[in-house]
């Protein structure tokens, strides 16, 4: 038989490599529990002899895709779930949905990976903090497209994602702070290693040094984006020798934190301090006061994030692999001048 010729069979193949069949047909499906090492001489082999399975992906579609958030108790993952159904929808997909608890490591992520691959999904739709190097390893294994949304991350390798300009959100917040009179503006963000918890920052720092106000060192505080880090990192805010008179928090849900802290301080919104948020969820225009925020287009990252998959799964190229959609202040009612 003239091997550099003709197609080897899998036998062969596991014959060569020294390994046995199942084995090399764990690689073909992108089975996740084979050594790295074994796993890469099995494909270098696999390529060498031009072996392909009989079927290519693009004659087995199934019409489903795989939406996995880092946690489904944040509200506006309801915002993203509501953009990628309504765009599978339009493309005749159906969506699975599943979450990935920091909390319980690899093993999590190694479950969600596994169910992808028994499920044969066309793709699959990420919101997470990021990727590490092993995550992206085990999703090269699936040999099917990925899109990152990244509302709280920052996209790692050549995976296409999606996100928003927290830059210029945390600036246009700190910007209409300063413009209502304020001078002594804190800031609690999000997770200090999330790129969109720097940028936030960042924007925020950059509005008080075109202001030529000073930033003091305890006037940045970090969080987690949920509703208790809000109340902790305001409590301390409110202990400081002299306290901000206006928190820019990096999360609606953090700035509900807040509300909670001055209220027990006998404190009011807007009266004695002001808040502003970031996101825009829902509920935050039923808040009292209704909260002034920053609108991060969370329906519309994840539409155009599914766009750019269902184009992947048909095998087309994306003009661009990193998209930004625009932030927009919403002015409420917890911002005003500060108390004289």
């Amino acid at each position: 038989m003239l091997v550099t010729e003709q197609r080897r069979t899998l036998a062969q193949i596991a014959e060569e490599a020294g390994v046995s069949v199942p084995t090399v047909s764990k690689v073909l499906n992108g089975h996740l529990d084979v050594a790295v090492d074994t796993r890469r001489q099995v494909e270098r082999l696999l390529e060498h002899h031009r072996y392909t399975p009989r079927k290519s992906r693009a004659q087995r579609k199934v019409g489903l895709i795989d939406l996995v958030f880092v946690d489904l108790g944040s509200p506006w993952a309801m915002e993203i779930l509501a953009g990628v159904e309504e765009s599978a929808h339009e493309a005749g997909f159906g969506t699975v949905v599943s979450a990935v608890h920091d909390r319980r490591g690899n093993r999590s992520t190694r479950k969600w990976l596994d169910n992808v691959r028994a499920r044969d999904s066309d793709g699959v739709v990420l919101v997470l903090s990021g990727l590490s190097p092993t995550q992206q390893a085990q999703l090269d294994l699936l040999r099917i497209p990925v899109i990152l949304i990244d509302p709280v991350g920052v996209p790692q390798g050549d995976v296409p994602a999606v996100g928003a300009t927290n830059w210029s959100g945390g600036l246009n917040a700190t910007e209409h702070l300063i413009e209502k009179g304020h001078r002594r503006i804190a800031t609690i963000s999000g997770p200090k290693h999330l790129l969109c918890s720097r940028a936030r920052v960042d924007g925020y720092r950059s509005a008080m040094s075109s202001a030529g106000l000073e930033v003091p060192h305890d006037y940045v505080r970090y969080g987690d984006f949920l509703s208790p880090s809000g109340y902790t990192q305001a409590q301390a805010l409110l202990d400081l020798p002299e306290p901000p008179t206006a928190i820019f928090a990096g999360s609606d849900l953090m700035a509900l934190g807040v509300y909670e802290a001055l209220f027990e301080r006998g404190l009011r919104v807007p009266e004695d301090i002001s808040v502003v948020g970031f996101d825009d969820l829902p509920e935050t225009q039923w808040a009292r006061p209704p909260l002034t925020t920053v609108r991060q287009p969370l329906e519309e990252m994840a539409q155009i994030a599914s766009r750019m998959l269902f184009r992947l799964i048909r095998g087309e190229e994306l003009e661009s692999t990193r998209m930004e959609l625009a932030t927009s202040f919403v002015e409420r009612s917890s911002t005003a001048a500060p108390p004289e």
